[in-house]
């Protein structure tokens, strides 16, 4: 680009003047793409330093969207180096709109409330408004079923409330509650991330991004006008936006995919010319009163702009009428009380009149807006023509000031993810965005076991979990790092911990022994519990939804089996005449005449503990095995005792080194370990188990069905032998 020396002395100008602030906006049009750099003062006023705007050299957009991404950089990317030169300054961020296609509004309120009395910061209106916005958000993922994914590109404040009374301006004012009601603008995944690729193609980042409507409206309706029930129509190349004004705010934001380029497209098929010659003939319709061309054939022809107005006539009815359409729609079904129409494609001849016509208000009540809304702007080139084009343009760059509104890449887990930028972002929010949930990045407990005991609900709780690794930029971090632009995200999920795990002995009300007197001696008896009715050990793990009891008796056959012995004659407990079925409770005393059972039952009297009363009571303070209720003469034992040498049966016992149980009956020692199970006896203990010698194999801990794998615990009394029945 040569500059001329009129432009050569506004660079000089521009280098002195443009302050470390300033915006740069993009208006990506579907026919053109307009750059403005400029700043705002502290009045108020917005200067434009610099403009420069480039025509697409191919339809490389269609209806506000981009569909050649790399035609539509090649024009950013000169738009921006033109503007470089005009301000001497290297450009690198810069405010883009996007065009209201598909565009959805949700209005959304949202309310915070302070612990006492605050005065409202800038930063409190802030989190409130992005409150009402990721609301708004979760409302439309809610009840939209089309499978698009949608952006936030935008929101206009309706009213804000301080202690329920409505305010104007928050910030300063103290209060206990705060409220905002907005609408807020989402367009489809696909429009915004076109946009963003073009505009990196171009080398340029997105510093801010609005929508075209709120870029418009900003300029051309001031808040002065807004208690007015007013409609702005921006009517470009591809769209034409709608705004609507009332009560002092934005109360809705439209479109229709139908504007200039019908227009266009209708005059090159009349006069048989290509795109770009009918689009300049528009334009120059609009300005003089003729218009030249040469048509495809080569014809030099010239045409009366009058003419150009009459073959576009139905066209421009079709078009005002869905504009209309759509803002009586958008106004509750009735129509407005003006309209202002900015845009390229409102400027046609008869376009406001047909309006007009359409909506049912006088001719007057809708105009185009130029000039006369742009007092408030400053323009530093003399030589820029100014009207209703430049009025999105600059409205892109105020927008900048007044509300930020961009989206930030990061890379999640080698996936980048595009989030929209509230200002505090953390690694959580692009978690969650890529799609982690909350148990992926947060430690999960494992399943609870809900149990009873006696009849009342218990529950155990999970083993916690392992949080969740996260690493940003290859630091360790955590889900509240903040999170910036292009940061790389590391994941590694969480885990859940294992399901919750008690066993019988850890409960409270679990004794490990119950005492009873029998004949005026003490004997020991391990504590009944059942699960589910079943009789277990100490060791049984409880299970979800178990019925745990924990049997504060035996009953008098029970006792009578655990010492292996009988009764002859009348039994009394606690001196009262008991049965087999009678209960006998803690430190209940029984009396009775005892016969040795086991000298009863065995076919070859042995020397045992049947030989005396007392005999048979002294060693029931021993372990012993724990007999059933089934009467023993039912099933006869059959034990591999020939490698059972004496030895073995008479070994000294070292009570700092052996672990003392009993086999059958008989004491044994288990040696060279901390810790043991039942298989463990088998080293000590053979019995053939290579085949069956028997019906089936008892296994019994202290009276209790066991298996090899359960631990033993010293003195135990291990039952371990073939039963025929």
């Amino acid at each position: 680009m040569n500059l001329s020396d009129a432009e050569k002395k506004a660079v000089v100008s521009a280098e002195a003047q443009l302050p470390d602030d300033f915006v740069f906006g993009l208006d990506i049009g579907t026919r053109s793409i307009v750059g403005t750099v400029g700043y705002r003062q502290p009045d108020g006023h917005f200067v434009v330093v610099a403009q420069a705007a480039v025509q697409h050299e191919t339809r490389a957009m269609l209806d506000g969207q981009i569909h050649d991404i790399g035609k539509v950089a090649d024009t950013i990317r000169s738009v921006s180096d033109q503007l470089e030169q005009l301000t001497g300054k290297k450009l690198n961020n810069v405010c883009i709109a996007a065009a209201g296609r598909v565009l959805k509004t949700v209005e959304q309120e949202a309310e915070v409330t302070f612990t006492t009395e605050t005065v409202v910061t800038t930063e409190h209106v802030y989190s409130l408004d992005m409150l009402a916005v990721e609301k708004a958000h979760e409302t439309l993922r809610q009840s939209d079923n089309s499978g698009l994914k949608y952006y936030c590109v935008g929101y206009s404040v309706m009213r804000y409330y301080q202690n329920d009374y409505p305010i104007t301006n928050l910030e300063g004012h103290k209060c206990s509650k705060i409220r905002t009601e907005l609408i807020a603008t989402f367009l489809p995944e696909e429009v915004v991330d076109g946009l963003y690729a073009a505009v990196e193609r171009a080398g340029l980042h997105v510093e801010n991004l609005t929508l075209e409507p709120i870029a418009a409206i900003n300029i051309a309706i001031p808040e002065r006008f807004r208690l007015l029930n007013i409609a702005l129509v921006d009517v470009g190349a591809g769209t034409s936006d709608i705004s609507i004004t009332k009560d002092g705010s934005i109360i809705a934001y439209g479109m229709i995919p139908a504007a200039g380029d019908e227009l266009t497209e209708c005059i090159a098929k009349h006069y048989l010319v290509d795109f770009q010659e009918a689009d300049r003939m528009k334009c120059e319709s609009t300005e003089q009163e003729e218009v030249e061309f040469q048509d495809i054939m080569g014809l030099p022809m010239t045409v009366k702009s009058s003419d150009i107005a009459e073959v576009v006539r139905e066209n421009v009815q079709s078009i005002t009428k869905q504009v209309a359409e759509k803002i009586i729609e958008l106004n509750g079904d009735k129509s407005v009380s003006a309209v202002f129409v900015v845009g390229g494609g409102g400027k046609i001849t008869g376009f406001t009149e047909c309006l007009a016509e359409y909506l049912g208000v006088a001719k007057e009540r809708v105009a185009l807006r130029g000039s006369e809304v742009l007092r408030e702007v400053t323009f530093l080139r003399q030589d820029l023509e100014i009207d209703s084009l430049l009025v999105t343009p600059i409205g892109i760059c105020m927008n900048y000031y007044e509300q930020r509104n961009n989206f930030v890449f990061v890379s999640v887990n080698g996936e980048r993810i595009k989030l929209y930028d509230k200002g505090n972002l953390t690694v959580i929010d692009a978690a969650l965005q890529k799609g982690l949930t909350n148990d992926k990045v947060f430690p999960q407990r494992g399943d609870a076991v809900a149990y009873y005991v006696q009849g009342n609900l218990r529950m155990q709780r999970g083993e916690p979990g392992e949080s969740a690794v996260i690493r940003v930029n290859g630091e360790e971090a955590s889900i509240a790092t903040p999170i910036h632009q292009n940061d790389v995200i590391e994941i590694e999920v969480s885990t859940k911990g294992k399901p919750g795990s008690i066993e019988i002995q850890a409960l409270p009300e679990y004794k490990s022994a119950i005492s009873f007197y029998v004949n005026g001696a003490k004997v020991d008896c391990p504590c009944f519990v059942s699960a589910n009715g079943q009789l277990v050990s100490a060791y049984y793990e409880i299970q979800n939804e178990d019925k745990i009891e924990i049997l504060p008796y035996y009953t008098l056959e029970q006792l009578l089996d655990f010492m292996d012995i009988a009764a002859e004659g009348e039994v009394l407990v606690n001196h009262v005449p008991a049965n087999l079925q009678t209960k006998v409770y803690e430190n209940f005393s029984v009396d009775c005449q005892i016969t040795d059972k086991f000298h009863e039952t065995e076919a070859a009297p042995q020397e045992s503990m049947g030989s005396s009363d007392m005999t048979a009571i002294e060693r029931s303070h021993e372990p012993m095995s724990v007999g059933d209720t089934t009467d023993e003469s039912q099933s006869s034992e059959t034990v591999n005792t020939e490698n059972i040498t004496d030895e073995q049966k008479s070994q000294s016992f070292d009570p700092e080194k052996d672990f003392a149980i009993t086999v059958n009956g008989e004491p044994y020692a288990l040696r060279g370990k901390t810790h043991y199970i039942l298989v463990d006896v088998l080293d000590i203990y053979p019995i053939d188990t290579s085949k069956a010698h028997g019906d089936y194999m008892e296994i019994k801990i202290n009276g209790m069905d066991a298996e090899f794998s359960q631990p033993l615990a010293e003195h135990d009394a291990v039952i371990l032998r073939w039963v025929t029945r």
